[in-house]
Formats: C-alpha cells, structure tokens, sequence
C-alpha cells in the first residue's frame, strides 16, 4: 500500500502535517465503519479494513522516521525488521561517547545540565541527519537511496537513545 497515493501527496520526505491531518480526517469520515452498519457483513468488513489502512498510513507518514521507511520500501529497500548496523566509523565514536556521557549523569555535580547538554547534542544531530536524509530521498539514483537507508538506520538509533536519556531523567526526578 502507497500511503502517500492514500492521501493524495507525491512522495517526499517533507510533506504538510496539517494537510495530512486534514485529508486523514476526511478518510476516516467516509470509511468509518458506523457508516456501514446497515450494509452486508462483506462491506462493514471492508469497511474495517480501509479504516486500518487510514490509521496506519497516518502513522506512518505523520512520523519523519516511520515516512522515511515506508519511501524507501516504496524503492524496495525494507528496513521495518532489519538487523543492520550502520558502518560509519564517525557516528559509531560519537554513539559511544554519547553512551558513556549517559552513564556519567548519575555521577555528574549538575546532572540536569547534563541533561541538558545531551538533549542538545542529540538535536543537533539530528537535525544535520534529517537535512541530509531530506536531500538523498529527493534522489532517485540507487547509491543515494542507500545513503538514505543509513541515515535511515542512525535516525532510528538516535530516537532510541533520546528514550535512554528520557528514562534516565524520569529516574533522576523519582
């Protein structure tokens, strides 16, 4: 399924959230499945079906991560349930830095600052990710879609470190 044919945009990684909220609003409003209740079981069926695919498609495209995904699956590169670990060198130093700056909170003399200060560098970061992947999803050359597979993989890593840093100041505040 091509949620972006679903919701009548082109695909590209930068697309309207409002926009989308809207059309999936009108989506749900005309396969919602209170409007097939006096129909045959074969049509509340699908009914409940198209409404799965509308909810899934505005989570998917709603999310910058799980949108980059599915434009890439839509390219043939599946990375839902990879195992794949990204090669760069640079990044894998700078994961383990991060890694060792998260485990140093508990001990640090200001540890919000610290906090703080991880908060920023993972945004930073992140943001320099998100430009890059922006560019090489507006490629269709094959080497670039591979690139964009590994920005990809590092964004995916990065959303699960900002969780660690969260988890480990919700800890902090008990």
């Amino acid at each position: 399924m091509n949620y972006f044919e679903l919701f009548k945009f082109s695909p590209a990684f930068d697309i309207d959230t409002a926009l989308l909220a809207e059309r999936y609003r009108e989506l749900q409003r005309a396969v919602h499945p209170d409007k097939f209740a006096n129909d045959t079981e074969q049509q509340k069926l699908l009914s409940v079906q198209r409404t799965a695919q509308v909810n899934d498609g505005f989570q998917t495209l709603k999310d910058p991560i799980r949108r980059a995904e599915h434009m890439l699956s839509l390219r043939g590169i599946e990375l839902s349930h990879e195992t794949t670990t990204v090669k760069d060198t640079g990044f894998l130093m700078q994961q383990m830095e991060w890694r060792e700056a998260l485990e140093d909170i508990r001990d640090s003399a200001d540890p919000q600052a610290s906090i703080d200060e991880l908060y920023q560098s993972f945004a930073e970061y992140r943001a320099q990710l998100t430009q890059q992947l922006t560019q090489l999803l507006t490629s269709e050359q094959a080497e670039d879609t591979l690139l964009a597979a590994d920005q990809v993989r590092k964004l995916k890593f990065m959303a699960k470190l900002h969780d660690e840093l969260t988890r480990v100041e919700d800890a902090l505040l008990d």
